[in-house]
């Protein structure tokens, strides 16, 4: 992984991060966000894997519906953001859709992605803190506007 910052305005740093082929994307981002002290982010990637994972949250049963991709894909898009985690930590939520090789897409929330061959990815980080708690009523956490952001 490699990443350079690219601009500096009111306190916000925009980096280019460029994940190389055999990185597991989410595990590869998470990293890089904690190594850099992130802790209030907007990202954007595009790119290609080799195989992904992506999740479609099923209300119900308060969990992720697994959907693999097992074949090569492009990453069409990918948005998300980066806030702390209730273990302090950076948490990531990505949200893909997948070009596949007939035209056929595939989407949803990110959970594993293998790059091949890169996945450039523009992530802009700001001074602020968000904070991402766990929802036990949904199951999953989510940004808390009110929960010791700065």
């Amino acid at each position: 992984m490699k990443s350079t910052k690219i601009a500096v305005d009111a306190g916000a740093e925009s980096r280019v991060v460029i994940l190389e082929t055999g990185e597991e994307a989410f595990v590869a981002l998470t990293k890089f966000a904690n190594d850099a002290g992130i802790t209030a982010a907007s990202l954007t990637a595009i790119g290609a894997f080799e195989k992904a994972t992506v999740g479609w949250f099923d209300f119900e049963n308060k969990t992720y519906k697994k959907i693999e991709v097992a074949e090569q894909c492009e990453v069409l898009s990918a948005i998300g953001d980066i806030a702390v985690g209730d273990d302090g930590k950076a948490s990531l939520h990505v949200h893909v859709v997948l070009g596949l090789p007939d035209g056929t897409t595939r989407g949803g929330h990110l959970l594993e992605g293998k790059v091949r061959p890169t996945l450039e990815v523009v992530l802009t980080d700001t001074p602020a803190q968000l904070r991402r708690k766990k929802r036990a009523d949904l199951g999953i956490a989510l940004i808390d506007i009110g929960a010791g952001n700065r």
